[in-house]
């Protein structure tokens, strides 16, 4: 039986898409990484969810968490502008949930907070994986995201203002880790097979008629 998660699935896909958007998903690639992921805890601005959304997929960031347990959600196709479609989402009920699932793969969880005596963004140890948590900017992260958290972080300030808006605090925080992270000679790219789902994922969603199209392909002999 035919696979549609293997590379022989790739190259006919890659029959119905143009040689430069495919060399543009390999340059892509090349610079997503897993080794930092972004949680988000209960956004109620919608905009705010789609602008950390744009941050993750501008800075190569390839997963990001969102924890809905107060506020359904969706994603403002408008502000996000596309990012959709590149960066994946994985959505949780609860904070538990979400925490869970990350330790489980190995992250520590770092929150965002200026309250904590905690470390400054600039002497943040990047060479550990690690989900970096945000909350709210009237209410922070909840209680049981501090009181889980492995570690905290905050960006030095020297205003009169004691918080930035969430869509902010990400960008600067997403930017400086990244970049850090690409200067070093720590292992952080995606391996092999993570590279080929992203290539089959993203030719998939370029694809019109991708249904017909793979249909076409499982009934070849």
């Amino acid at each position: 039986m035919k696979n549609t998660s293997d590379i022989h699935y790739l190259n006919y896909l890659e029959e119905f898409i143009t040689e430069n958007r495919k060399e543009t998903f390999l340059n892509i690639l090349k610079t997503r990484t897993k080794h930092f992921t972004v949680a988000i805890e209960d956004i109620f601005q919608l905009h705010n969810t789609s602008a950390v959304m744009r941050t993750c997929e501008v800075f190569g960031v390839q997963e990001l968490n969102v924890i809905e347990e107060k506020y359904g959600k969706r994603i403002d196709k408008e502000i996000a502008l596309g990012a959709q479609k590149w960066v994946d989402v994985n959505r949780y009920a609860t904070a538990t949930e979400c925490i869970d699932n990350l330790k489980a793969k190995g992250y520590r969880i770092i929150a965002t907070t200026p309250h904590e005596n905690s470390c400054m963004l600039d002497e943040f140890d990047i060479t550990q994986p690690a989900a970096i948590f945000f909350g709210t900017e009237k209410n922070g992260l909840s209680e049981e995201v501090m009181q889980k958290a492995d570690g905290f972080l905050k960006i030095p300030m020297v205003g009169f203002t004691e918080s930035l808006n969430i869509s902010s605090s990400a960008a600067i925080v997403i930017q400086n880790i990244t970049n850090r992270l690409r200067k070093s000679d720590i292992n952080w790219k995606l391996t092999d097979d993570e590279i080929l789902d992203k290539r089959i994922d993203w030719s998939r969603k370029s694809i019109k008629d991708i249904d017909f199209i793979t249909q076409k392909y499982l009934e070849q002999e």
